[in-house]
């Protein structure tokens, strides 16, 4: 910042995120409509194909949404109550609870009993062949969901009771207006979409040490304009309160930052890479012990 000042004019808030939003959730709800009178084939066929995709996007508006960035910083509820609202499509939920851990992540990268994003020691261990790492991709949604309860269970919030029954209640309609196959593509849809899928790259290509010493990657490919540009993960740690939208020109305006750190072009390869490489397992994380006093979300 002492060397490039005009990247603060980049720290406001994403309105374009909004609409974003607004449009996704009617698109899936097209699609709940659409999906509930075909053949199971197909049903399945267009919740990997379509619904996974904005799914997967639609996680990541949510990632937005818990940096404040459709509503800025002070207007923090409005940010907690759009992303209930984002949520609805994804059929479990997850917007709240994501905003405490995603802080700290944030906040203590690679923290030790915090940081939930750090596999635990039976990932690492039982995970450790290609056919399990294989295995440990397709799954990755039920360790995310399970891992924090394993590594830093919290209180059970007054919001997140809230997101449950938003999430209840909605689920509960589709259900009632469209039956099950609806419920099944919405549900598939979001486990298809953050298991073996190729944006699911990103969440390998993040933090895991293919490269010794850099625990933190960038991936600068087409995939980022379903991803709210996530790709620019170092770029987003730098600055976590600049929208995805602006990440490109934080690279642009501090290039010699940026350019020469070891980066992506292909979160498949990622995949691939991280299956074959005997070498990369999901103990390949920088895991670190933290001193001092920890204030969590």
């Amino acid at each position: 910042l002492a060397k490039h000042p005009e990247i603060k004019a980049l720290m406001k808030p994403d309105y374009n995120l909004i609409w974003v939003v607004v449009l996704m959730v009617l698109a899936q709800l097209t699609a709940f409509y659409l999906v509930k009178d075909l053949d199971w084939k197909w049903v399945v066929f267009w919740a990997y194909v379509f619904g996974s995709c904005i799914s997967h996007s639609m996680t990541l508006a949510i990632h937005e949404i818990s940096h404040n960035s459709a509503f800025g910083n002070s207007k923090a509820m409005w940010n907690r109550w759009f992303g209930i609202f984002a949520n609805l499509p994804l059929g479990l939920p997850y917007s709240i609870s994501f905003k405490r851990y995603h802080m700290d992540h944030h906040r203590y990268l690679g923290g030790d009993g915090i940081d939930v994003d750090i596999p635990t020691n039976f990932e690492g261990w039982f995970f450790c062949t290609p056919f399990r790492k294989f295995m440990w991709i397709v799954l990755q949604p039920f360790f995310y969901a399970i891992r924090p309860l394993c590594i830093n269970p919290k209180p059970i919030s007054r919001l997140e009771v809230i997101n449950l029954l938003a999430q209840l209640s909605f689920d509960v309609v589709i259900y009632y207006l469209w039956g099950g196959k609806s419920i099944f593509y919405m549900l598939a849809g979001s486990v298809l979409g953050l298991g073996l899928h190729p944006i699911s790259g990103h969440f390998i290509a993040e933090h895991y040490m293919f490269l010794k010493g850099h625990e933190t990657y960038s991936y600068y490919g087409p995939l980022n304009l379903l991803t709210f540009n996530v790709g620019y993960h170092n770029e987003h740690h730098d600055f976590p309160n600049i929208p995805g939208k602006s990440l490109p020109l934080v690279k642009k305006i501090a290039a010699e930052y940026y350019d020469n750190l070891p980066q992506y072009n292909s979160w498949i390869k990622v995949l691939y890479d991280f299956v074959t490489d005997d070498t990369i397992s999901p103990y390949s994380r920088m895991k670190r012990q933290l001193k001092g006093e920890v204030k969590q979300d």
